[in-house]
């Protein structure tokens, strides 16, 4: 029986793919090693009792009481905070989820990947913050690293049994978000509320930000140069609102390969669950006469300064990406808060990033994975400051 573990079950993702896993047979074809959770214990303690998990952990140590309480009578061990986390990677498994948001998503990750396991990585901050070294894991023991986000899914497929050497262009397509038409005074005073309600993808309020701040293209963007190794000018963005067509893959004989799907994140999930065949997902076939036309545009990197920062992100490698990943996360946090406007969230950013390269070497090689974390958190100290500094000027 193929066993698996899912980091972050309780998310969008986690939801997600417990939906696939139940589908397929549940308790009775898989055996769950792991399932993690951030606070909905609730949640989480049902998905542990129907899948008969080893473990559910909790991410807040606070919560483990109703955790337990949950649990009870079931047989799963409950645990709480990072380290159990970090531990129930450590738990071998065929086959495991990462989709915890963020990088706190990194070590479980890593940890899983040292035991030989497939990795469907939906946590794109850890090819962000350190897609070298995870990449490195993985070959070193023997493990397999599977795109979860849609659109390094659909480059995944549209280069499988091709050539990469002959590929001229990768084109990553995004949606736009709520706010693509918007301009940039009116983006000024853009609310939580607002950006969280994206047009397209049922996903959970940071993502659904990030998106409509285009951070979450500009994270793809260097995921998609981390995992795939192709050169930062052959890669583009294109915004597709329709979010039908989830990237491209142009050729040096002029022709160009397009994965087509609905929006639903079952498809990318499904594909990496049954890799290396493909199983049967039940989302949405696509009517392409009903649908009747794609719309396609270039990015507006005024309106939109993430994409170019991501672009400085990929020339100078190393660190950086860890740095702008763990800035943008603070910046975020102070927005949600109401401390900082919509488009200061880039400024805090791109303060750090200048703040750090002026006195650090963010541009070496990552030798390893502490000197990531701490780079991770000197660059949360330091964007928080700049965030205060913003706030202050308001």
């Amino acid at each position: 029986m193929r066993s698996i573990s899912i980091f972050g079950a309780t998310g969008s993702i986690g939801e997600s793919t417990f939906d696939l896993i139940r589908r397929a047979g549940g308790a009775e074809a898989f055996r769950t090693v792991a399932l993690t959770g951030a606070r909905n214990v609730r949640r989480l303690a049902e998905m542990a009792r129907e899948l008969r998990a080893e473990v559910a952990v909790v991410a807040h140590e606070e919560e483990l009481p109703a955790l337990r309480e949950a649990l009870a009578g079931s047989g799963v061990e409950a645990a709480a905070g990072a380290a159990a986390i970090a531990e129930a990677a450590d738990r071998p498994a065929d086959w495991v989820m990462s989709a915890i948001v963020g990088a706190a998503g990194l070590v479980p990750g890593m940890r899983a990947l040292r035991h030989g396991a497939t990795l469907a990585l939906a946590n794109k901050e850890s090819l962000v913050t350190a897609g070298e070294l995870l990449l490195t894991t993985a070959r070193d023991h023997g493990a397999t690293i599977l795109p979860v986000d849609s659109e390094h899914s659909a480059v995944f497929q549209a280069l499988t049994g091709e050539d990469a050497g002959a590929v001229e262009r990768v084109i990553i397509t995004a949606s736009g978000g709520p706010f693509r038409d918007w301009p940039l005074e009116r983006l000024a005073k853009a609310t939580v509320a607002e950006a969280k309600a994206h047009p397209n993808w049922s996903m959970g309020s940071r993502i659904s930000i990030d998106s409509a701040s285009m951070f979450n293209k500009a994270l793809e963007l260097i995921e998609t140069r981390e995992y795939f190794g192709f050169a930062p000018d052959v890669i583009e963005v294109l915004v597709h609102p329709q979010s039908i067509v989830h990237a491209l893959v142009g050729f040096r004989d002029g022709g160009i390969m397009a994965h087509l799907g609905p929006a639903d994140m079952r498809h990318a999930i499904g594909f990496a669950l049954h890799w290396p065949e493909r199983g049967h997902v039940p989302v949405e076939r696509l009517d392409l006469a009903k649908l009747g036309m794609l719309q396609f545009e270039a990015p507006d990197d005024v309106r939109f300064p993430a994409l170019r920062l991501a672009r400085e992100v990929m020339a100078q490698r190393g660190l950086t990406g860890a740095a702008f990943n763990a800035a943008k996360e603070i910046a975020l946090d102070h927005f949600m808060e109401g401390r900082i406007g919509f488009l200061d969230m880039a400024a805090v950013v791109e303060d750090t990033l200048a703040v750090l390269s002026s006195g650090n070497s963010l541009g070496k090689a990552v030798s390893d994975l502490e000197e990531v974390l701490a780079v991770d958190h000197l660059a949360r100290v330091r964007a928080a400051e700049q965030a205060v500094k913003r706030a202050k000027g308001r």
